[in-house]
């Protein structure tokens, strides 16, 4: 798959080619789901928590003597079925994460790719740079390539200036290329991808 290279100010910069391997997969749902699922089940805090009947600070003592009250028998106070009392069967901390092979989360990674690229929705830039952090040059930049929902995904290191202008504009996403994920590729409608990039993913996966 070869794609139009375009600088950030909506120039030509020649074409570069995708690799069929990695960009022209048909996309799975299955696989798309599994990854998406695996990556928010990680990032639950999982810190809920209540207090069961020993963290109950409420006397031990015996309420009411065992028999002749004629009511039910009842023990410590801090019993879940009294105010105040403890939660019976309440939530612990925990972890939330689940078990995904390394292999299926490259594939998955595959997948998501290759469904921007089924939908024409990547574009490649020559170099996501600027030179200056201003935001309302980087919106001028974007509104000339037509974005306004997008995941920008650099080299090895974001640009400085470009991080910074990036901050205060919404619906857009910047990340280094080790930190490419299937969640944030999903719920951005552009993927932009800078030669840098593809080069690293390409070697990546090769």
């Amino acid at each position: 798959m070869e794609l139009a290279v375009k600088t950030l100010e909506g120039a030509e910069a020649g074409s570069v080619t995708l690799s069929d391997e990695i960009f022209g997969l048909e996309p799975r749902q299955d696989i798309l789901h599994r990854a998406v699922v695996w990556q928010l089940s990680r990032r639950q805090a999982g810190t809920h928590e209540t207090l069961t009947r020993s963290e109950v600070n409420r006397t031990k003592r015996k309420m009411y003597k065992q028999k002749g009250t004629g009511g039910a028998r009842h023990g410590a106070a801090s019993a879940p079925q009294f105010r105040g009392g403890a939660k019976a069967f309440g939530p612990v901390a925990r972890s939330h994460a689940i078990e995904l092979p390394k292999k299926v989360r490259a594939l998955a990674l595959k997948h998501a790719l290759s469904s921007k690229a089924k939908d024409q929705q990547i574009i490649v830039l020559d170099d996501a740079t600027l030179s200056e952090p201003k935001t309302k040059l980087l919106k001028e930049r974007l509104a000339g390539l037509g974005l306004s929902n997008a995941l920008v995904v650099s080299g090895a290191e974001v640009d400085a200036n470009f991080g910074l202008a990036s901050r205060n504009v919404t619906h857009l996403d910047v990340l280094p290329v080790q930190g490419i994920n299937v969640y944030d590729i999903l719920r951005r409608q552009t993927l932009v991808l800078t030669k840098a990039a593809v080069d690293a993913l390409e070697a990546r996966f090769k």
